[in-house]
């Protein structure tokens, strides 16, 4: 059976991090980038081989009945994540110095940040690109027509999951006090979307289907 690791999208690496594995328990992780000299696809092996990383369920589950920790793996072009639940694992002991806990440090990678907080995995714009795109639409604001900043809106770069249409959310509400200020016509909250694309993760792009 072979273990699929490959994502085909940044959307798809974060939906399989957040849906598949930190909200099943796979909070210890580590990240790395794979050198421009190196082949991805050998790289992938490798670790797969090095951690014994399966697909097969019945085997993740008599490891854990076992006390051990079940590992998953998962890259997107050069930027790779390991991720091991609670137990024993080589892993573990390998990699020590550089594990980190998504209950308490949030994965980071294409302006996302996934983590698990109060019980559930939380999916959010990470704090500097989350700046850095209020500023933009703020900007934006009395510069554009009402019909070309919905537009803007429509094409928002981040997947509307609920942290993030909060996100959407507030910068739609500064856009608005801005417009309103320089006596503009308001957005309607309308250009927020509010579902998001469920992708699969390791198929092309093109085969995405919408929620």
């Amino acid at each position: 059976m072979e273990y699929r690791c490959v994502a085909t999208s940044l959307e798809g690496l974060i939906q399989q991090l957040a849906v598949s594995y930190v909200s099943r328990g796979y909070w210890h992780y580590t990240t790395g980038h794979i050198g421009r000299t190196k082949d991805p696809e050998t790289v992938d092996r490798k670790l797969v081989e090095k951690y014994d990383i399966t697909p097969k369920k019945w085997v993740r589950a008599r490891r854990k009945q076992m006390g051990f920790a079940n590992l998953q793996y998962i890259r997107f072009e050069r930027f790779f994540v390991i991720l091991a639940t609670d137990g024993e694992h080589l892993f573990k002991m390998r990699e020590k110095d550089q594990i980190r806990d998504a209950r308490r440090n949030a994965i980071h990678y294409g302006g996302y940040q996934v983590a698990f907080r109060n019980g559930h995995v939380q999916i959010r714009i990470d704090d500097e690109s989350y700046r850095e795109l209020k500023a933009y639409y703020v900007d934006l604001a009395c510069r554009r027509k009402k019909d070309s900043l919905i537009e803007e809106f429509y094409r928002f770069p981040f997947e509307p999951y609920a942290p993030i249409r909060r996100q959407a959310f507030n910068i739609l509400r500064e856009v608005n006090r801005t417009r309103k200020k320089a006596g503009y016509e308001q957005l309607p909250t309308s250009c927020i979307w509010l579902k998001r694309k469920i992708v699969k993760p390791f198929e092309p792009v093109e085969k995405r289907i919408a929620a």
